[in-house]
């Protein structure tokens, strides 16, 4: 079977690329099950109920984040109404959950487990042991285990990719905005990425406009961070999968540009 999932999707811009693409790219590279990172899609920061249904109705399974996730308030009530929006399953208590277990439409059962990273990011549990605790509450049954592991640090990120090599489908990267290009297939069939990419404007830094950026840096006084607009690309991942073990067979990195 056939995994597409999305990076992080920043602002208008790349709920755009996203609306405009998602299903023929899911249609033409045959994809079951798709994935996508939304904590950034509220204009930069956070994602509210209406993004997410919009987004979910799009085609996408299930919803990713990190710690952009609590950034709109009104999304802490809502995770009672909608299990495929996952928070990181390490933070230490809040609302929602941090992960999902589904089954295609022909069939194959899945798990989506969603980590962040505590090397420069907010102290939260070890991801290490949330990911054993999670994995092991799933039924032997679910062969497909896909972990977005959300953090900034690539050791940390390259760390779980190995601590789970054999016991996860796929650890993918997601948060620095910025894609790697050391995908593969680990030895005991975990396909890995460090970092999927952005999914948004590429004419800016990390998604928000340059010259607030700049300012930021050249002057270190706050800054007013707008989304930009211009050069947007979509970025993902497709991965192969055998559903009947659950090892990856090949990861390919996605790269598409608006217009």
């Amino acid at each position: 079977m056939n995994i597409l999932f999305i990076g992080d999707i920043f602002g208008k811009a790349g709920r755009k690329i996203v609306a405009d693409h998602v299903a023929d790219l899911a249609r033409s590279r045959s994809a079951e099950l798709v994935i996508a990172n939304g904590e950034n899609a509220a204009a930069g920061f956070g994602i509210t109920p209406r993004l997410v249904q919009e987004l979910l109705a799009l085609g996408i399974d299930v919803l990713t984040s990190g710690n952009h996730i609590w950034d709109k308030r009104d999304i802490l009530e809502y995770f009672a109404q909608e299990p495929r929006l996952l928070r990181p399953a390490n933070y230490p208590g809040g609302p929602g959950r941090g992960s999902y277990t589904g089954r295609t439409k022909s069939g194959v059962e899945y798990a989506v487990v969603n980590l962040q990273g505590r090397v420069f990011m907010a102290s939260t549990d070890c991801p290490f042991r949330t990911a054993d605790r999670e994995l092991e509450q799933l039924p032997a049954s679910c062969k497909i285990r896909f972990v977005d592991m959300h953090a900034e640090a690539t050791s940390e990120k390259q760390a779980m990719g190995w601590y789970l090599d054999g016991r996860a489908t796929a650890v993918v990267g997601t948060h620095t905005h910025v894609a790697t290009a050391d995908e593969r297939v680990l030895p005991n069939g975990t396909a890995y990425i460090t970092d999927v990419g952005m999914t948004g404007p590429y004419d800016s830094v990390i998604g928000v406009t340059k010259e607030k950026i700049l300012e930021r840096f050249l002057t270190q006084m706050p800054a007013r961070f707008d989304p930009a607009e211009k050069d947007v690309w979509l970025a993902a991942v497709l991965i192969q999968a055998d559903p009947e073990t659950g090892r990856a067979l090949s990861i390919e990195r996605i790269r598409l540009r608006d217009g």
